[in-house]
C-alpha cells in the first residue's frame, strides 16, 4: 500500500528534509576531513606507506558493517535512532582519532577510523529517510536534496583541517589531532540534530499513514530477499547503486596516482579531485527533477552513459591530457550521482514499506563492499597494466548495464502502446 500524503505529513515532510540536510552538512564536514587525513595521519604515525593505504579501507569496511547494523535498527525503532547511532558511533570514533594521534598508536588509529566509517553508512541512510514520507513524484527530489546538502560538508570540512590543526598547536594539543577534533564536534551536531529533530519518525509515521505500524518488526532476511527477488526493478536500482560506485572508486582513486606520476601538480590534482566532487553532489537535485519527470530507468540511463564515456576519456588522455582528465572525472562524478539518485528512488518505488529499510540497508552495504573492491581492482589493474586499461574496461562494465536499462525501457514502452485503444494510436 502506498503512503497516504495529507497536508500535514507534508508539513513534516519539510521539516524532515530540513533536519536531514542540516545533519547531512555537519556529518560531511567530519568524514570528508576525516577521508582526506586518514592515510596521510595513519602514514605519519606508523611509518608505513602500507598502514596509510589500509586507512581508506578500514573506513570503508566500518561503513560496510555499520550499513547493515543501521538497517536493522532502522527496521526496529525508526529513522531516528538509526541514525542517531550512526552518528554517535563515528563521534565515539573521532574521539578516539584524538587520542589515538596524541600517543601515536596506529592501532588505535585504525580502530578509529573503523567506528568513523559510521558517518558514511548514516549519511547514505539519511538519503533514505527523505523518500519515507515523500508522495512518489517526489521521491528522488526529496532524496537528491538530502544528497546535494553533502556538497558542503564534502568542500567545507578539508578546507578547515589547517587552521583546525593551527589552532590545536597554539592551544598545546598535538596538532595533527585537532581536525579530528573537528571530526568530533562535528559528529556531535549531526547527532544532535537526528535525536531532536526528526520527531515524528519519518519511518514509523510512513508505515502508520500505510496501514502497517507493525510491519517493520517482523521483517526477517529471507522475507527481504523474497521481496527483491520478486521485483526485478528492485533488483535493477540495487544493482545499478553497486556498480555505479565501483566504477566510480576505481577510476577515481587511481586518478590522482596517474596525474602525480606524470607531472601533474598536486594543485591541479586537487582541482580535478575537487571538479569530480562537484558532479558527484552538485547537480543531484537536477536528477532527482529528472528521475521524477522522466522516470527513474532513462536518468540510470543517463548515468551509465557518463560511466561509459568517462571511463573512455580518462583512457584516451594519455600521460598529459589532463584538462581531459578534468572532463573524464566531471562525468564520472555526474554518472556516480545519476545512478545513485535513480537507483536508490527505483529501489524504494518497488518494494513495499515494511521490507523498504532492511533493502536499502543492503543496498548500502553492497555499494561500500562494491566501492572496497573497486579501490582494489583499480589499484591492481594500474600495477599490472595501465590506467588506460582501468579506463577501457571500466566503460567495458558499464556497458551490459546499460543493455538491460534499454531493454526495460523498450519494454516499457511496448507495452504502453499495447494497452492503448486502437483508435486512438
Amino acid at each position: 500500500m502506498r503512503t497516504q500524503v495529507t497536508p500535514d505529513t507534508a508539513v513534516v515532510q519539510r521539516r524532515v528534509l530540513t533536519v536531514l540536510a542540516v545533519g547531512q552538512v555537519a556529518a560531511g564536514i567530519g568524514f570528508s576531513t576525516a577521508i582526506a587525513l586518514s592515510a596521510l595521519t595513519a602514514a605519519r604515525i606508523s611509518g608505513s606507506e602500507a598502514v596509510g593505504g589500509a586507512a581508506q579501507t578500514i573506513t570503508v569496511v566500518g561503513a560496510a558493517i555499520a550499513a547493515f547494523l543501521i538497517a536493522r535498527i532502522a527496521t526496529r525503532a525508526g529513522r531516528r535512532p538509526a541514525l542517531t547511532v550512526a552518528y554517535g558511533t563515528s563521534a565515539v570514533g573521532g574521539a578516539g582519532a584524538v587520542a589515538a594521534v596524541t600517543i601515536g598508536n596506529a592501532p588505535a588509529f585504525l580502530t578509529a577510523l573503523l567506528l568513523v566509517g559510521a558517518a558514511i553508512s548514516g549519511g547514505l541512510a539519511a538519503r533514505f529517510a527523505a523518500t519515507d514520507l515523500a508522495p512518489p513524484d517526489r521521491r528522488a527530489k526529496s532524496l537528491s536534496l538530502v544528497v546535494w546538502a553533502t556538497t558542503v560538508g564534502a568542500v567545507t570540512g578539508p578546507t578547515l583541517a589547517g587552521p583546525v590543526q593551527n589552532l590545536a598547536g597554539r592551544l598545546g594539543m598535538e596538532p595533527s589531532a585537532g581536525p579530528f577534533l573537528l571530526c568530533t564536534v562535528a559528529f556531535l551536531i549531526a547527532t544532535s540534530t537526528a535525536w531532536l529533530g526528526l520527531r515524528p519518525d519519518p519511518l514509523l509515521l510512513a508505515r502508520t499513514e500505510a496501514g502497517e505500524p507493525d510491519g517493520g518488526t517482523r521483517v526477517s532476511a529471507v522475507r527481504v530477499r523474497a521481496a527483491l527477488t520478486a521485483s526485478p526493478p528492485a533488483l535493477l536500482g540495487l544493482a545499478g547503486v553497486a556498480l555505479g560506485h565501483l566504477v566510480m572508486i576505481a577510476v577515481m582513486s587511481m586518478t590522482p596516482v596517474h596525474m602525480d606520476h606524470h607531472g601533474a601538480s598536486l594543485q591541479f590534482i586537487g582541482f580535478v579531485i575537487s571538479v569530480h566532487v562537484l558532479g558527484m553532489y552538485a547537480f543531484s537535485p537536477v536528477f532527482g527533477w529528472l528521475a521524477d519527470r522522466l522516470g527513474r530507468a532513462p536518468v540510470m540511463l543517463l548515468g551509465a552513459g557518463m560511466l561509459a564515456a568517462s571511463g573512455v576519456l580518462a583512457a584516451v588522455a594519455g600521460d598529459t591530457g589532463h584538462m581531459l582528465l578534468t572532463v573524464a572525472l566531471l562525468l564520472l562524478g555526474l554518472g556516480w550521482s545519476a545512478g545513485l539518485i535513480a537507483g536508490s528512488a527505483l529501489l524504494t518505488d518497488s518494494l513495499p514499506v515494511p521490507v523498504r529499510p532492511s533493502a536499502q540497508g543492503l543496498s548500502d552495504v553492497t555499494m561500500n563492499i562494491a566501492g572496497a573492491l573497486g579501490g582494489i581492482i583499480g589499484g591492481l589493474m594500474v600495477a599490472t597494466t595501465s590506467y588506460a586499461v582501468l579506463g577501457f574496461t571500466a566503460a567495458a562494465v558499464v556497458v551490459p548495464y546499460a543493455v538491460v536499462i534499454g531493454a526495460m525501457l523498450r519494454h516499457s514502452a511496448v507495452r504502453r502502446r499495447s494497452t492503448v485503444p486502437a483508435h486512438q494510436q
